[in-house]
């Protein structure tokens, strides 16, 4: 008897299934989607974290590999059946340590803050001391802030940066000798500036400790070598695959020189350590259909369309934040060496202002702390600008100068009545959202359109 079904083969007639199948069974989620991508093309986001993947790295992301099961690494799996993932993953190890001159790679966490916490799980024990930038200053969560694992866990100490928004190296110094920590983190979520790895690692090895480094935020620069490398200056690198990367939601270990060292007090190669810290330490199979796109990621990250995307990053960076300082803004550092913009906002306007009233008008930007802040972490008296997604939409100085003087011309107009609450016209709503709509259509995500 003549089989009446027709085996789909390929990726590609598969995920187009996939999507028939999901207006049919699924037309609210479906809906929901497609709001979505309409929402990124009719607004602007200036959110540092934020990006618009490479339409070939979702693809990717979709793929079967999801139905596989992978407890392990390649080669040595606790699961049949796994000889494309293996072939996939140690594809995505060999490309990061490419891109990355690492020794090391482990691709398989969820996350940057996955990765963070592996780390800081194998190297450290319950109560050992940890020093890393403080969050109020620009560090990261994942930092040890006291409201996560890494402050409740360890003895976490924090450095701060100076009046220009620069960190203190000496104070970092001075506190590294007074508490002697097992760990110490550098890189940030809300930093601005250069890095000084180096100096970094001659104060962790004058008092003995162990240094991560967590380029999350700035991993595009160091493989496009606009930023210092921390690759054989931190024993231990952390970062997403987002952001700067554009590829997908993950994270990434690495390590360099250090790799096949022992870890301190410990019986262990860091090689090997790290990789017990993601499995069986931390987690469990990983999203192999991620590791996938994480591949594609770090391929694209060879490309000359990845340098330049990275030198457009920069630029329109140091063209908004000079445009800012221009119109009266406060912009910490006085100006930024990566792509990352704080703005102190006027005194009379919040951060959580600011936010909401430029995301009425269909700007989307996110509130920060800035140095000395006084104000809450729900409130705060700054913004964090980015220029990761503006890059991708190949903006010149004039639409640079377009988005400052809208954002200016929000600010000035909105009648604040407390902390947290405004006031903005509806008519001036409207006004600003049709401007930001025609920026858009002038300046499109280039690679979301068909003339790409």
């Amino acid at each position: 008897m003549k089989n009446k079904y027709k085996i789909i083969d390929n990726q590609f007639d598969l995920i187009s299934k996939g999507k028939t199948e999901l207006i049919y069974k699924d037309l609210e989620v479906n809906n929901i989607l497609d709001k979505e991508i309409e929402k990124q093309h009719k607004s602007l986001s200036l959110v540092a974290s934020c990006c618009a993947v490479d339409p070939s790295i979702l693809y990717a992301t979709s793929s079967t590999l999801v139905n596989v099961t992978a407890e392990g690494k390649p080669g040595k799996r606790y699961h049949a059946g796994c000889e494309f993932v293996d072939k996939i993953e140690q594809l995505a190890i060999d490309r990061a340590c490419q891109i990355f001159d690492a020794k090391y790679a482990g691709v398989q966490p969820h996350s940057a803050s996955s990765a963070n916490y592996q780390v800081l799980s194998a190297i450290l024990d319950p109560g050992d001391t940890i020093l890393g930038m403080s969050l109020d200053d620009g560090g990261h969560l994942t930092h040890g802030s006291k409201v996560t694992f890494s402050g409740n866990y360890y003895k976490a100490i924090g450095y701060h940066v100076d009046n220009q928004g620069i960190i203190d190296y000496d104070e970092v110094e001075r506190i590294a000798k007074k508490y002697r920590p097992r760990l110490i983190i550098c890189g940030a979520t809300a930093y601005s500036q250069v890095v000084d790895f180096k100096k970094f690692r001659e104060i962790a090895d004058s008092v003995g400790a162990i240094l991560m480094a967590d380029i999350s935020h700035i991993a595009g620069l160091v493989v496009t070598n606009r930023h210092p490398s921390p690759i054989n200056q931190a024993h231990i690198t952390t970062t997403c695959t987002h952001k700067q990367l554009a590829g997908p939601r993950g994270g990434l270990i690495l390590s360099g020189n250090d790799s096949d060292e022992i870890v301190p007090g410990k019986n262990i190669t860091f090689r090997k350590l790290l990789q017990k810290s993601i499995f069986p330490w931390m987690q469990g199979a990983p999203a192999v259909n991620n590791i996938a796109a994480k591949a594609v990621t770090f391929e694209y990250a060879k490309s000359r369309e990845f340098y330049e995307y990275i030198g457009r990053i920069r630029e329109i960076a140091d063209l908004i934040a000079s445009l800012l300082i221009k119109k009266g803004y406060k912009v910490i550092g006085n100006g930024t060496k990566n792509h990352t913009i704080l703005v102190e906002l006027p005194e009379n306007i919040t951060g959580i202002i600011a936010e909401k009233a430029l995301e009425e008008c269909s700007i989307i930007v996110n509130k920060n702390r800035i140095p000395g802040e006084k104000r809450t972490s729900t409130i705060t008296s700054g913004l964090r600008i980015g220029t990761g997604a503006l890059a991708q939409r190949y903006l010149d100085t004039e639409g640079c100068s377009k988005i400052v003087d809208l954002i200016d011309e929000i600010l000035t107009k909105i009648k604040v009545i407390d902390d947290k609450s405004y006031e903005l016209s509806e008519e001036s709503v409207n006004k600003f959202k049709i401007t930001v709509q025609d920026l858009c259509e002038k300046y499109p995500i280039k690679k979301y359109t068909q003339k790409y």
